[in-house]
């Protein structure tokens, strides 16, 4: 019977509840790539996302994360190519300086600490389901901050033709794939850490 003390004593306690975290955007990135006529992959990357994630680790199907990137802050390396990437032929920032996820349902994935997280993608004025494969790296404490914090990877792939992004396509390639990291921060640590540093 011993073996069932612990299992009362969860019941007891009553339900686990989620974890509210806040995306640190110095660590929130997206990297695509996209094929040009076949001749190379350039890449470029949207940095400094913002965001909350909903997260118990003994029960990751239950997440809820919305993130928002700042298309406007792309990069490529390439200077003419930020500019042409930004204007009205393509992102159009002006217009739509952001993109916004949010989840709808979260799956076990196809291997342990993976998940599948399906959400909707709102980018250049237009909205489309998208799904991830997601990685958990790490669940615990900061070893420099001391804040519970969670870690992910997670990749997916998207038409940019479905967005009302698809000048040049077929030549230049109509697939995108993306390259996604991110780590949340326990909401309430998170905010008075930031605190702390403005003060000093």
């Amino acid at each position: 019977m011993k073996f069932l003390a612990p299992i009362a004593g969860l019941l007891l306690a009553g339900p686990v509840v989620a974890t509210t975290y806040t995306l640190e955007p110095n660590y929130t990135q997206v990297v695509f790539n996209w094929d040009h006529l076949g001749y190379s992959f350039p890449t470029a990357q949207i940095a400094r996302g913002t965001g909350t994630l909903e997260f118990d680790a003994m029960n990751p199907t239950q997440a809820k994360v919305e993130v928002t990137l700042p298309i406007a802050m792309l990069v490529s390396g390439v200077p003419d190519l930020d500019e042409d990437l930004k204007s009205e032929a393509f992102f159009d920032v002006a217009k739509h300086p952001e993109a916004v996820f949010t989840s709808t349902k979260v799956e076990k994935g196809m291997g342990p600490e993976r998940l599948r997280v399906t959400g909707n993608l709102t980018m250049h004025g237009v909205t489309r389901p998208l799904t991830l494969d997601v990685q958990i790296l790490k669940v615990g404490s900061n070893a420099r901050t001391g804040i519970a914090t969670v870690g992910f990877n997670a990749t997916a792939k998207l038409k940019r033709s479905d967005f009302a992004l698809g000048a040049f396509v077929p030549q230049v390639g109509d697939e995108i794939a993306l390259t996604i990291t991110t780590q949340g921060a326990e909401a309430k640590a998170y905010a008075e850490y930031q605190k702390s540093k403005e003060k000093k």
